[in-house]
């Protein structure tokens, strides 16, 4: 069956300027360098590495919520970022955001029926009746009774919160769902449950779906394809099944040597050095100054993309 391109990005810069410190001067923040990416129909992509890599801000640009420098971000052949605000507001209701602190991104002075009838009063012309009906309907189909809609967020666990912003997300009937560490804010015996309801989620409706996460089991669990992300670049991506098995950047093999279950050798990698500061960036390839293998070309040249059974980029594959 021929794959369906639900969302091109080509190139995408995203900067921050800091602002004046105590010695003066702005700094450049480089939070996502030249990013291109694809993301089928249907599927469940995932968006892993560590922290400060850059993920949230490449998947907030992706939505518009955050600014681009350059590039190009297609979403159903139509270029969204240069949308008019009536096409953007067209464009709201077919990707929707679910964001890693269910508490922090529900409104705690509103009870939850009119946190879930808020997108539909926005967003269409239903009557109130069918909107009535709807948020009903999304708030069983998350597994929470209808009598909740009484209620305030803050009387709920943080597991019920997320199924709450999950709703909230599915009230427009999106396409296309951000979910930005959806779990990492949960207990551990919570995460499992909301994990299977997005999964159920998505083949019920063959959502599509961007997932950001620095766990890998959820990854492996959930994603049926991944990009491994560096200092603002997709290094690898490929196939779940691909990277966890046949992992070919080192960094990737770091990051996987982390998690015990997927260390098959039982060796972990040990990278050298701290992430360097996306303000000063490195020449060359960005993970010269951690890599392993290092050569020296690496510190004054950028690899391309290679690969059969997916894509990296790295010299050692050149």
């Amino acid at each position: 069956m021929q794959e369906t391109k639900l969302i091109q990005i080509s190139n995408l810069f995203v900067e921050y300027k800091t602002r004046k410190g105590i010695l003066g001067g702005e700094k450049i923040i480089h939070a996502v360098n030249g990013v291109s990416l694809d993301i089928q129909k249907g599927e469940i992509l995932a968006i892993a590495g560590e922290s400060g890599c850059g993920k949230s801000t490449l998947a907030k640009a992706i939505i518009r919520l955050e600014p681009v420098k350059s590039g190009q971000i297609f979403f159903d052949n139509e270029n969204i970022l240069s949308l008019n605000k009536e096409k953007l507001k067209m464009f709201r209701k077919h990707a929707q955001i679910v964001f890693q602190n269910p508490y922090a991104s529900l409104n705690p002075k509103m009870k939850i029926f009119d946190i879930l009838k808020e997108p539909l009063q926005i967003n269409s012309d239903y009557s109130n009746e069918k909107i009535t009906e709807i948020v009903k309907e999304k708030i069983k189909l998350v597994g929470l009774d209808e009598n909740c809609l009484d209620l305030y967020p803050h009387e709920f666990s943080g597991g019920q919160r997320q199924r709450i912003a999950i709703a909230r997300a599915l009230v427009l009937e999106p396409e296309f769902i951000l979910a930005d560490e959806p779990v990492s804010a949960l207990d551990v015996s919570i995460q499992a449950q909301v994990i299977n309801l997005l999964k159920e989620l998505k083949e019920k409706y063959n959502l599509t779906f961007l997932l950001i996460t620095h766990d890998m089991s959820v990854i492996r669990y959930l994603a049926d394809r991944v990009a491994i992300m560096y200092l603002g670049e997709i290094i690898e991506t490929g196939k779940t099944e691909d990277i966890f098995t046949s992992p070919f950047h080192p960094y990737t093999k770091a990051l996987l040597s982390s998690v015990p279950q997927f260390n098959k050798s039982g060796k972990k990698i040990i990278l050298k050095g701290d992430l360097p500061s996306p303000a000063n960036l490195p020449e060359g390839c960005k993970f010269h100054t951690r890599c392993p293998y290092v050569m020296e070309k690496c510190k004054t040249c950028t690899p391309n993309e290679n690969g059969i059974t997916h894509k990296v980029k790295c010299f050692l594959f050149e």
